[in-house]
């Protein structure tokens, strides 16, 4: 059996990798051919940030981003397509009729699966937020306009840095880190204001990693409530984080590691802030997708194994069929998650949830026949 097992990993590892290097060139070329236009209007931005400087800089790092996100699909149809091989060819048969049972010969795809689920947990957690971290500073300009304008653009920003402390900006501008019309306030445990400092502008120095305020005006609220007032024309402040942490935007998640992510949360979650549930959907699918690795191979194994009438066309239907399923069932429940109407951890191990009960009694139907 050593020998058989050798086999099968071999074929399981060998269409994983051609089926995974196969997509990553024909996603890359559609990609690259559709976003031409925005990369080109991004050259006018930035003189550097031509093609050959996005397929440098940008798509090594998106490819890594797509593949760990769709990685559990191949798996699937990576299993099903070698595995109705096998079956069309009798060999599943063969070996089965050798006295094998069936539990011994599934033994090599839990295995290679396992390989793959803990490698893959490794890589989300610690490798794919450095990819992240490239791939996000360039991704905005490959948004159509609207959405650019949101990461680049100019809007209203409010970071609660405590439970009492509060920063709110009316124009803040993203790719420059400047903004005007700054508000910060602070109030005792009553909820009575005690202290406000306004200015007409606020721009964020990186050298010295501090917010400077112009034309500011301070007041101070005294306990007999009378005030004291002070202004001037220049201010330095520092509020504990830079402007991406204070006013963090759905991919900041991304960029880091577990360890960095669950300080980030714990700190956020300590400050009162409410309006997580897009780093714990992030968080909780670090290993939910890799635990689906090895689920599906399974279902995958289950459904594959045996000759079928239609042979590897239906196998291979039914299978990307289950795929899509699966795949859009995360990005449906990420949304109901983010609007709280799931918990975060519910959302992201749901569809394992359904998907192993169906997996393990297929297995178990098709190991006892």
């Amino acid at each position: 059996m050593k020998i058989i097992d050798r086999y099968i990993i071999k074929k399981y590892l060998g269409t994983f990798s051609f089926m995974l290097i196969l997509l990553s060139i024909v996603v890359l070329v559609i990609d690259v051919q559709q976003k031409i236009p925005r990369i080109e209007n991004a050259k006018l931005i930035d003189p550097k940030l031509d093609l050959t400087y996005f397929l440098i800089h940008f798509y090594p790092f998106w490819i890594i981003n797509l593949v760990m996100t769709f990685l559990s699909v191949l798996v699937f149809i990576s299993v099903i397509y070698f595995t109705s091989r096998l079956a069309n060819n009798t060999e599943i048969v063969a070996i089965i009729s050798s006295g094998a049972s069936f539990h011994r010969f599934a033994k090599p795809y839990l295995l290679t699966s396992l390989f793959i689920a803990v490698l893959s947990l490794g890589i989300n957690h610690f490798v794919l937020p450095w990819a992240n971290i490239q791939k996000n500073q360039l991704e905005a300009y490959t948004y159509n306009a609207a959405n650019k304008e949101k990461v680049l653009g100019t809007a209203p920003v409010s970071a609660q840095l405590s439970r009492t402390e509060y920063i709110f900006i009316n124009s803040w501008n993203k790719r420059e880190k400047r903004g005007s019309g700054f508000i910060f306030q602070k109030f005792d445990k009553n909820r009575k204001m005690i202290y406000e400092l306004k200015a007409s502008d606020v721009l964020w120095d990186n050298t010295k990693k501090k917010f400077i305020l112009n034309s500011y005006l301070e007041k101070t609220i005294n306990s007999d409530d009378s005030e004291k007032l002070a202004n001037g024309y220049e201010l330095i402040k520092s509020y504990g984080h830079d402007p991406d942490e204070l006013f963090p935007n759905e991919l900041l998640g991304q960029n880091k590691t577990t360890p960095e992510l669950l300080k980030f949360i714990k700190r956020e979650t300590e400050k009162g802030n409410s309006n997580l549930n897009a780093h714990l959907n992030e968080l909780y699918q670090r290993t939910s997708m890799p635990i689906s690795i090895v689920i599906l191979t399974f279902l995958a194994l289950s459904l594959s194994s045996q000759k079928k009438r239609g042979g590897l066309g239906i196998n291979l239907a039914l299978g990307i069929s289950l795929a899509f399923v699966f795949v859009f069932s995360f990005e449906a429940l990420k949304v109901v998650s983010e609007n709280k109407s799931m918990s975060p951890v519910l959302a992201m191990w749901f569809p394992n949830i359904v998907f192993f009960p169906l997996a393990a009694y297929l297995y178990l139907k098709r190991a006892n026949q």
